[in-house]
């Protein structure tokens, strides 16, 4: 199965950086947001990006930014990868928009992170080409994709996305579609567990996360993660994995949710359980 012409939706944090990395593999890319402005601050961060890996070796910057092109519409590709934001209803109805205007063999694919892809593949009449495809944060330096079979994903679907990971240099890890999948099943118990610790009092946030650092070997700690991926991100996929698999652990601590109805969101807002410049 070719995958030469990838559409990408969301042009955030995320979207820019698949978008980026697509492009890098030689492939061309449509991206589209529906926001003002978003593609063109997309456009402006992976131009940032690719500045930066440049220095070290990576690809040309005006090379791959060439294959970049931003669209109002769904339109013809092979591929679509979605990356808006963790909201059910919005990317259900994504879905259903794209299987109307997207080719009848084009996969569907979801970067969420812990919805469940055997939801979104049910609002399609392509639900075999319906898949999972989790990228990590920074995409262009880290290498995982999570790879999420939906109950109705076949076979020849799953062994595209996996050839794809590996083309695109990433390592691709399979799992089923249950909530949170693999990677936010166990991270976000974690998060939730140092926010406690916060909460309660037990240390400040730079020492909950140099224990983390220094005592377990993660490069960020578990306070500063959260605030990258953003508060209301971890909420959202908490109260999914809570609703899903019906167990009060993975309820999220009462300061997560303060903080995200303070609008302390984290980097993105400029104050999380750090402040940042």
């Amino acid at each position: 199965m070719t995958l030469g012409r990838v559409l990408v939706v969301g042009a955030g944090q995320m979207g820019a950086g698949i978008a980026q990395v697509v492009a890098a593999s030689g492939r061309e890319v449509l991206l589209r947001d529906a926001f003002p402005g978003a593609v063109e601050r997309g456009l402006a961060t992976i131009e940032r990006s690719l500045a930066k890996l440049h220095e070290k070796g990576g690809p040309d910057p005006a090379t791959v930014l060439a294959r970049i092109t931003p669209v109002e519409a769904l339109g013809e590709a092979d591929l679509m990868i979605e990356a808006i934001v963790e909201q059910a209803d919005a990317k259900k109805e994504l879905f259903r928009a794209a299987d109307e205007a997207l080719p009848a063999g084009a996969i569907l694919a979801s970067n969420t992170s812990s919805i469940p892809i055997t939801e979104l593949a049910a609002v399609t009449s392509r639900p075999e080409r319906v898949i999972g495809m989790h990228f990590f944060n920074p995409v262009p330096v880290l290498a995982l994709v999570e790879v999420i079979r939906a109950d109705q994903t076949s076979d020849e679907t799953a062994e595209a996305i996996v050839a794809l990971a590996h083309e695109l240099g990433k390592t691709p890890a399979e799992a089923n579609d249950f909530p949170g999948f693999v990677s936010n099943r166990i991270l976000m118990p974690f998060i939730n567990e140092a926010a406690y610790a916060l909460m309660e009092g037990v240390a400040e946030p730079e020492a909950i996360d140099t224990v983390a650092k220094l005592g377990f070997a993660h490069p960020i700690g578990p306070l500063a993660l959260a605030d990258l991926i953003g508060l209301d991100t971890c909420v959202a996929i908490m109260d999914v994995l809570h609703a899903g698999l019906g167990d009060p652990k993975y309820a999220p601590c009462p300061l997560l949710r303060r903080h995200v109805a303070a609008g302390r969101l984290g980097r993105k807002s400029g104050r999380g359980f750090y402040e940042y410049g």
